[in-house]
């Protein structure tokens, strides 16, 4: 997770956002969401197309002032 100093809530300012992550629990999820560049495109199965495309974990913080989530696409997983 990236370090929370210096991360601001765009919305309303504050500066002491709270660090958390995004869970993923869908079929077949490992538990947590990753980005991954380029649209969505559908594989024959109706499943998303990933193979060969970088996926990069997702660090969240939630703004305790207005609760607006702050996302980003870090290091790869």
């Amino acid at each position: 997770m990236t370090d929370a100093s210096g991360v601001k809530c765009t919305h309303c300012g504050a500066t002491d956002l709270e660090p958390g992550f995004v869970e993923d629990t869908g079929e077949h999820a490992r538990g947590y969401a990753r980005w991954i560049p380029g649209p969505l495109e559908r594989g024959l199965f109706g499943g998303a197309k990933r193979m060969g495309k970088p996926r990069r974990q997702i660090d969240a913080y939630r703004c305790p002032r207005c609760g607006h989530l702050e996302l980003f696409a870090t290091a790869y997983v």
